[in-house]
């Protein structure tokens, strides 16, 4: 079954960070990728642009209403996924607690609706 993994952080943390900091933690996140890539369970994911450069669009009344930003004010916005194919549920838990975004945020681990 094939799982998202959402990484949900805070921004601002990012932004705080040192080079050093952010050299290690892009470091971990290198090294998820080989190894889940090594693991075979890997199919894709992508960091996100931070939610200030979003685009919320909804259409009501036939009508497109567009806003700058994330729909929802939150502590934490989502960064970036993965998309892994898992033999179910507790092996995309055991995927996402490596993530290292795990250790300062949240990972959402979500089913993809296969039909």
């Amino acid at each position: 079954m094939r799982y998202a993994l959402l990484i949900c952080t805070d921004e601002t943390t990012d932004l705080a960070m040192s080079p050093a900091e952010a050299e290690t933690q892009f470091a971990g996140y290198m090294k998820f990728g080989e190894d889940m890539t090594k693991r075979g369970v890997l199919t894709g994911g992508e960091r996100l642009r931070p939610s200030t450069d979003a685009t919320t669009v909804q259409v009501r009344n036939g009508e497109v209403v567009t806003s700058d930003g994330p729909f929802a004010e939150t502590k934490e916005q989502i960064g970036g996924f993965y998309l892994v194919d898992c033999k179910d549920l507790d092996e995309a838990i055991e995927i996402a607690a490596k993530i290292p975004g795990a250790r300062v945020g949240s990972i959402e681990v979500r089913p993809v609706w296969e039909m």
